[in-house]
């Protein structure tokens, strides 16, 4: 095996690939990288058994063939090298790795332990990357950190004739995003395993940092290539592949909790509301809680109570309906706010205690933005 090939095009390579490599494995060679060199082009490629992630760069293949090495290690060795053309050749248990002066060798790893890469299922659709990149960001911040319950730590991605539908909840917040996409034809839903049906498309679940990972670095690719079978999801973009298992379970549906019955409703510009949560959350306790008051022409937040450390402002806001107030996590409206992009935020409120809807808004006066809602449930007897 010897093949010759950039250093910005090998260090971009094996940077992509290495986003499968596992922080802690049983079996060492999960945390190898395989090079392929054929027929002028370099293929790396990694996987853990659970995500996999492969790309392909022109390179000068004089003489093909395979072989695994230390992931983390030729990160690090394509970090350090200098600019100029990368001479690689397998010597016996090694690849030599060299250029500009430098030299690197490489062990290999044992090629007949690695488990084969998981086929890359078909293609059902195409969306735009940059879109599908922003609309996962902003759903998975909901997702569960709690690996006890798998099925929270998930996006659910539901698939409908010309919308895709992307939702995340912990139990305490509930995020969901709608973006166009364009299925293709005579591709259906998967069906079985994790999956279950959802209007006129299907719906499976897929792990939220996972998804977030390849989607962000996906994101300039221009469009991406969206592939699902059975207990796998493909992104495939720029030419660069990236598999994950799904996961088995139903996320709960988001419908009826969103479906509020006469709330009052606030409008408030978004950032100076973000910040000011930041900073009042300055004297909260670990799990204290950000109160908000909506009153006409205004709401004032509070954070402390008592002979505790206190903070409050007042920021102007429009109030629809009787005056009201709720408590929240400062961590996760901050979270929502965040994730909001309009330069207004409404809020849809029942009461305190209970579960307040936000959305987003061009201009006070205007309707609120359709695609993009996060639920959060207000913290009772919190004031």
């Amino acid at each position: 095996m010897r093949f010759r090939i950039e250093r910005g095009a090998l260090a971009d390579a094996v940077a992509w690939a290495g986003r499968a490599l596992p922080a802690r494995t049983p079996l060492p060679v999960l945390g190898g990288l395989l090079l392929e060199a054929s027929d002028g082009r370099l293929s790396v490629s990694g996987h853990d058994l659970e995500v996999s992630a492969r790309t392909a760069a022109e390179a000068d293949t004089a003489e093909p063939g395979r072989v695994l090495v230390a992931g983390r290690r030729l990160l690090d060795v394509c970090r350090v090298l200098p600019d100029g053309p990368v001479e690689c050749v397998r010597e016996g248990a090694r690849l030599a790795v060299a250029c500009g002066g430098v030299r690197f060798g490489l062990a290999a790893l044992p090629m007949e332990d690695y488990p084969a890469l998981p086929a890359v299922p078909e293609v059902c659709g195409e969306l735009d990357a940059a879109a599908l990149a922003a609309a996962v960001a902003q759903t998975a911040v909901a997702a569960g950190r709690d690996d006890t319950l798998p099925v929270l730590t998930g996006v659910r991605i539901d698939l409908h004739d010309d919308t895709l539908v992307l939702a995340a909840t912990d139990r305490y917040r509930f995020a969901v995003r709608t973006l166009d996409w364009r299925p293709l034809p005579g591709r259906s839903a998967p069906s079985g395993s994790g999956t279950d049906k959802a209007g006129t498309g299907g719906s499976v679940v897929v792990p939220a940092r996972r998804l977030l990972d390849a989607a962000r670095a996906l994101a300039g690719a221009g469009t991406v290539r969206l592939a699902l079978d059975d207990g796998v999801l493909g992104l495939e973009g720029g030419g660069a592949v990236a598999t994950m298992r799904l996961i088995d379970g139903v996320l709960p549906r988001h419908e009826r909790l969103f479906a509020l019955d006469g709330p009052a409703v606030v409008v408030a510009e978004r950032a100076p509301l973000a910040e000011a949560v930041r900073r009042v959350a300055v004297v909260a306790d670990r799990h204290g809680p950000v109160r908000l008051d909506f009153s006409a022409g205004s709401l004032l937040l509070e954070a402390g109570a008592g002979d505790d450390d206190t903070a409050s402002q007042r920021l102007p806001a429009a109030l629809s309906g009787p005056a009201t107030h709720a408590s929240f996590n400062p961590a996760y409206l901050a979270d929502a706010l965040g994730a909001l992009e309009a330069p207004y935020v409404q809020f849809s409120l029942l009461g305190p205690g209970q579960r307040v809807l936000l959305a987003g808004r061009g201009t006070q006066d205007g309707p609120e933005e359709p695609g993009h809602h996060h639920l959060l449930m207000a913290l009772k007897n919190a004031g």
